[in-house]
């Protein structure tokens, strides 16, 4: 299977886990892929998913948070949701379009409470849970 031309993430803040996915891919095919994140509602970029980005050399700090809403093309060849409330829309949206619509269950790392490093842990796992979906889906090139 060939990459696609285009990838939307989608998740319901667009503040931590689509951002994430978005600069993930982008960072792993640059131009290859047109790669955008969307939320149901838009929300400040999460701090400690700054951070943990960070620590693989990945900076969202600038992320443009924004909903399906803002959209201005909606015309994807696949869009990744990342929670059951971004799923329906995914599939809402897509009736009338040739689209793949995956849904990949993430956890919602501000569900856990507990010290700061309790919390950036959990930010890390979907970090690297992320990254591994995406490596698998969007294999990166690979030299002969």
């Amino acid at each position: 299977m060939g990459l696609p031309g285009s990838v939307l993430f989608a998740c319901t803040l667009n503040s931590i886990r689509s951002p994430m996915a978005e600069a993930i891919l982008k960072h792993t095919h640059a131009r290859r892929i047109f790669v955008d994140s969307v939320g149901l509602k838009a929300d400040v970029v999460d701090p400690l998913a700054v951070e943990v980005m960070a620590e693989i050399g990945i900076n969202i700090q600038a992320h443009h948070p924004k909903s399906f809403d803002d959209l201005s093309d909606t015309s994807f060849d696949v869009i990744v949701t990342l929670s059951p409330e971004a799923q329906h829309r995914a599939v809402e949206m897509t009736r009338t379009m040739a689209c793949d619509v995956e849904y990949w269950q993430t956890f919602d790392p501000t569900a856990l409470e507990g010290s700061r490093e309790q919390r950036l842990a959990a930010y890390r796992e979907v970090r690297d849970y992320l990254a591994r979906r995406i490596r698998e889906r969007f294999p990166p090139k690979q030299t002969p």
